[in-house]
Formats: C-alpha cells, sequence, structure tokens
C-alpha cells in the first residue's frame, strides 16, 4: 500500500479510448502494436510522464491514467490531450485512430471482439469462460473512473455515504452510448443498460450497481466481499481471481489503496469535458462528505433499491429522466419532482464558486445543450444509415483529437 491521503486531497482519473481504422471507424485490436511502438518492446503499462498508457481487457482499448494520484486536476485537460495527439501520430502509420463515446456506434461484438492476449491474459480467458466477454458490456464499454482517497474509517463513512447518494445522477450528465450495432437502442445510456446485466451469471459481482449502505471496512467485508468469494469460488478453480477486483458496482472500494473508484461516467468527446465533469462530481461530493448540503444521517438512509431506481431512469433517458423521489430530491434542497437536468443545474450553480472558471464552457455545454448522446442523436437527424454514423462518429474524432466540444 502507498501513502494515504485525506479527503479530497489528491485524485487519480483514467480514460479509456477505442482505436479504430480511420477509413471506415471499424476497431484495431492493435493496443499490443501501439504499445509497443511507444516503448520499443511490448508491456502491458507504459509511463509517459504525467500520464501512464495501459491495455484492457480487449485489444481494440487503451486506457490514459494520472501517472499516480495528483493535486493538480485543473490541468489535466491539457495533460491528457497532448498524449492523445501523441497517440493519433503514432498510430497515422498504421491508418488508425482514437475514438471517444462509450461504445461503438457499428461494432457487432460477436464478430469484432479480440481479448488481449498478452499480459494477464489468463485472468482475462477466465472471465471469458464465465461470462462470455463477447457482448457489449464487455467488449465495447469506454468509461472514465475516478478515484477519491480516504485515510481511515472516518472518511471512508463520509466518502461512501456521499459517493452513494451522486451515483444514480451521473448518467444524467454524462450519457454517450446511444447508438449499437447501427441502431437507435432507446437508452441514452447503453454502456450502462448492459452493464447492468453482464455478470448475471454471478450476481453478487455488480449486486444493483449502488453499492449497500455499509461504512466501514469490517462492515464492508462482511457484506459485499465474503459473499463475491464465496459466490466465485467455484468457477475459479486455479485461484487467479481477486475479490478486490471481482466487485463490479459502480463505485468501488479499494482498502489496498485506501480509496473509493467510481465508474459510471460514460467516456466523452474530449477530455476538455470529461475533465469538467469529474471536476463537477467531486464538488457535489465534496458539498456532500462536508455535509454542506444533507447531514450524514440522511445521506446513509438509503437502501441500493431507491437509488437504484433513480438510476435505471437516468440510464434509460438520461437528463430528460423525471425524478419523483421526493425524499431523495431534499437530500439537495429540492422540495418538488423535477428532470434530472434541472438538479444538475442545481448543483452546479451550488458547486461553481469552487469550480475553476476553465471548466464553465463544457459545463454550460453540456447542461443547456444536453448529454453527448442527445447531442449525438440530434447529429444524426433520425438518419441512422452507416454512412451518416461514421460522418458523425468522424467528427467526435475530431473533437478528441482537438479537444473541442460537440456542438451540432
Amino acid at each position: 500500500m502507498g501513502k494515504k491521503y485525506h479527503l479530497f486531497e489528491v485524485c487519480g482519473i483514467e480514460l479509456e479510448y477505442m482505436l479504430v481504422n480511420t477509413t471506415n471507424l471499424s476497431v484495431a485490436p492493435i493496443v499490443d502494436e501501439l504499445l509497443t511502438i511507444k516503448n520499443g518492446v511490448l508491456t502491458s503499462d507504459v509511463e509517459n510522464g504525467a500520464i501512464a498508457w495501459s491495455n484492457e481487457l480487449v485489444a481494440h482499448v487503451i486506457e490514459l491514467k494520472t501517472n499516480g494520484p495528483t493535486k493538480h486536476i485543473n490541468q489535466l485537460s491539457d495533460v491528457f490531450h497532448k498524449n492523445i495527439q501523441e497517440i493519433n501520430a503514432l498510430l497515422k502509420p498504421l491508418n488508425t485512430k482514437l475514438l471517444p463515446t462509450a461504445a461503438h456506434p457499428l461494432m457487432n461484438p460477436l464478430t469484432d471482439t479480440q481479448l488481449w492476449k498478452h499480459s494477464y491474459s489468463e485472468v482475462y480467458a477466465l472471465y471469458n469462460r464465465i461470462f462470455n466477454c463477447k457482448g457489449h458490456g464487455w467488449s465495447n464499454v469506454q468509461s472514465t473512473h475516478i478515484n477519491l482517497p480516504f485515510y481511515n474509517d472516518a472518511e471512508f463513512e463520509k466518502l461512501h455515504a456521499a459517493i452513494r447518494i451522486i451515483l444514480p445522477l451521473i448518467p444524467a450528465l454524462c450519457a454517450s452510448s446511444p447508438i449499437l450495432e447501427g441502431k437507435k437502442t432507446g437508452f441514452k445510456d447503453s454502456r450502462l443498460e448492459h452493464y447492468k446485466t453482464n455478470q448475471k451469471e454471478i450476481p453478487q459481482l455488480t449486486g444493483k450497481i449502488i453499492p449497500e449502505p455499509v461504512f466501514t471496512k469490517v462492515a464492508y467485508n462482511k457484506v459485499i466481499f465474503k459473499p463475491i468469494k464465496k459466490a466465485i469460488k467455484p468457477y475459479d478453480t486455479e485461484r487467479v481471481l481477486d475479490h478486490l477486483f471481482l466487485n463490479s458496482r459502480g463505485a468501488i472500494a479499494r482498502f489496498d489503496r485506501n480509496a473509493i473508484e467510481i465508474r459510471l461516467v460514460d467516456i466523452q468527446e474530449c477530455p476538455k469535458a470529461d475533465i469538467a465533469i469529474c471536476v463537477l462530481i467531486i464538488e457535489v461530493i465534496k458539498h456532500l462528505a462536508t455535509h454542506k448540503i444533507a447531514p450524514l444521517d440522511v445521506q446513509k438512509s438509503f437502501t441500493e433499491t431507491a437509488l437504484f431506481d433513480v438510476l435505471n431512469n437516468c440510464i434509460k433517458y438520461g437528463e430528460d429522466s423525471v425524478i419523483s423521489n421526493l425524499d431523495y430530491l431534499k437530500v439537495f434542497n429540492i422540495h418538488k419532482k423535477t428532470t434530472a437536468k434541472n438538479v444538475w443545474k442545481h448543483l452546479f450553480e451550488i458547486a461553481k464558486l469552487n469550480i475553476d472558471s476553465s471548466h464553465y464552457t463544457a459545463l454550460n455545454t453540456i447542461l443547456q445543450q444536453g448529454t453527448l448522446s442527445t447531442r449525438i442523436l440530434k447529429a444524426m437527424n433520425n438518419n441512422v444509415s452507416k454512412s451518416n454514423i461514421e460522418a458523425v462518429y468522424g467528427l467526435l474524432a475530431n473533437c478528441l483529437h482537438n479537444n473541442t466540444m460537440f456542438i451540432p
């Protein structure tokens, strides 16, 4: 275990991107080639100054992450952007480039999935045997992870309570996966719709996405980790799986590094949008954890089922989801049913003074013009032909390369 940090002293951010063919945007399972070109020899992780690059479960997805905890979140948009431009330059001779959003709009996971075949591959192979990873919930998912530290049980209690409260609203801020296999899915966040059931064979791993109301390490072990260990035992005959990694809730406690990792954020069109969203989420969590919005006992009182009901609606309708749970809304000092978009506008006003003004343009774009899913659907204009999908997602690739917002 490395150095322990107090609440909000540092953070860690992870961004996942697809490698695609430049000509037709088909997935390009050549992350191993990219890492080899960058490093000279193949390794699963490459340190590149403040950012590290690493492989994922499937061979066409690369993860960029802060190279350790950072105190400089407001600088991360530019830092990630420089790495994206470097990767695109390395990929250009291979007729390949990076593509953003949480799901490829044309990929057929049954025919296009290639698992990572190098280091850690025995773990990936076991996952594939148990769950069949040739599905959208496994092989066609790109997300942003936010890692926040806690120092001890008292800080874990405050942080876990606050994160559980904000999780249901996250798709209403950052859904970016409205199209799968060339069709509108009817869900603003198709990634999370598939994420809900991608481990249905062993439901203890995911639970109800929202973690159970447990607020100490001992309680977490008893309620979450012990059932996971028991459930996986018949499948993991070679004992290669770690319960810390098997836990697949929307936020997972990493007691090995004293942090909670938030996993419900869809990747956006560019780091400017990603980091702005992260900053807003973190500031709202900070307001909750310091009880500026609601007392701790009120935050702790919500069951995972009640919070999941809010989340489930936001997965389908995004920012247009109507929230009618008045007890939940009262946490934010809202006293009548309203849309998730209005809740986020309210929270932005509460947190705005603590947010660097460099993030205002991106956040205002999202709050005024809608989630990236909404903006993608607007750009599609009810035409989901392959050529139109390629044209719109080509524009999104340009947004990623140039670090600009997508405004149809």
